[in-house]
């Protein structure tokens, strides 16, 4: 693997700085405590924020960021800090002028406009639909999902002990099969349940939790996917890697950090929805109802935010329509959805799941098997956006 330049890795602590910068600012200005850097792994704080007296300033020194991009060595972080230098200067201006649904999904997150299509929910809908039917579910849709939710389901009392029970063996086959973790098993995550929450599940590395919603109805399959997701080799195995390498001093010091509205979101998400396929839990016929289900989910919260953010639907008739398209979850998915997607601050990320996922799982498909150790060093290593890991060529660099 080629190795990041010493001007790449001065680079990245001036980015760092520069995030954090932009981060206090927000935090100041909002109230949100949740932030614009949403983890900050600086445990032994080396970096402090850059001080900006305003917007303007913090527009300034990004704009210099950007220019100066464009002389870094190697082609991908070129691309990836100009982007992101483009996704924080956009974020300023949603801040200081307002910006719109359209603008910050193509300034954001460097993505189509506009919702999944619903050609795309109808081919999503067909493809569930038809393998329910090969593996004996009957009736219309609707009815077929409800059998299949029931069958696999889960009783919240039990989450806590089966998702242990499935994280335990994402890890062991993330080790054999993707990248050894630098960490003894009892570094990794425990799973806690949790009610009221806008979110399906989170990833809380400092703590070492998988806060997990029980609130949605939830099958077997469905929690394999997020003990992959939130932990090996999804967010905790990302986190783990960037926080690893960059202390051996072979990443970048904004690996650090994990920024939400920015050209590394859709990698972020694509990584952690992948894992099934790296560590081959996407062959059972659960399974893959369930990587279906979640790409439908993906796309019908696209559809839900586009309606409430860009065409002003009242969240009411916005959570009907959600409901009408769900096809599993039950009420508690579809209020945590809509949780999720109501905040402005937020409302973009959906979008992320959608465009992350094809762009890394078809490069894991192309690189050959000889060859995954650099692209995983490549993948996990360094921030990406979605142009960025298309650019991997092989050699890492």
């Amino acid at each position: 693997m080629i190795e990041l330049s010493d001007d790449t890795l001065d680079f990245g602590r001036e980015v760092t700085r520069a995030i954090l910068g932009v981060d206090a600012l927000y935090r100041a200005e909002s109230g949100d405590t949740t932030g614009l850097a949403v983890l900050n792994m600086d445990a032994e704080g080396d970096f402090e924020p850059a001080t900006f007296a305003d917007y303007e300033g913090a527009a300034e020194a990004w704009h210099d960021l950007r220019g100066r991009a464009g002389g870094l060595p190697e082609d991908d972080r070129r691309v990836y800090y100009d982007q992101l230098a483009h996704s924080t200067l956009a974020f300023i201006g949603w801040r200081t002028q307002g910006l719109a649904l359209e603008d910050q999904l193509r300034d954001f997150l460097h993505v189509p406009v506009g919702p999944v299509s619903d050609a795309d929910l109808d081919g999503l809908r067909s493809g569930i639909r038809r393998l329910l039917g090969e593996v004996g579910y009957t009736g219309d849709l609707k009815a077929q999902c409800a059998a299949w939710e029931d069958r696999n389901r889960v009783p919240p009392d039990e989450v806590e002990e089966v998702s242990a029970e499935l994280m335990r063996e994402a890890w062991h086959r993330t080790n054999e099969l993707v990248v050894e973790i630098p960490a003894d098993e009892g570094d990794g995550m425990k799973v806690a349940a949790v009610t009221g929450v806008p979110f399906n599940a989170r990833c809380n590395y400092l703590a070492r939790t998988v806060d997990l919603n029980v609130e949605p109805v939830l099958t077997r399959p469905a929690l394999r996917h997020l003990a992959v997701h939130e932990g090996y080799p999804g967010h905790y195995v990302q986190f783990k890697l960037r926080e690893t390498w960059y202390r051996e001093g072979t990443a970048p010091a904004d690996n650090l950090l994990s920024v939400v509205n920015t050209a590394s979101s859709s990698v972020f998400e694509g990584i952690a929805d992948t894992g099934m396929i790296m560590i081959g839990w996407d062959s059972d016929d659960d399974d893959r109802v369930q990587e279906l289900q979640n790409r439908y989910r993906s796309a019908i919260g696209t559809g839900a935010a586009w309606r409430h953010h860009a065409l002003g639907w009242s969240r009411g008739d916005t959570t009907d329509w959600l409901r009408e398209q769900a096809l599993t979850g039950g009420e508690g998915w579809v209020q945590n959805r809509m949780a999720f997607i109501e905040a402005p601050s937020r409302a973009v990320l959906i979008w992320s799941y959608w465009w992350g996922q094809p762009t890394v799982a078809a490069k894991w498909d192309e690189v050959a098997s000889g060859s995954r150790a650099d692209f995983v060093r490549y993948l996990y290593g360094r921030m990406h956006s979605n142009r960025t890991v298309e650019m991997y060529q092989g050699n890492g660099g």
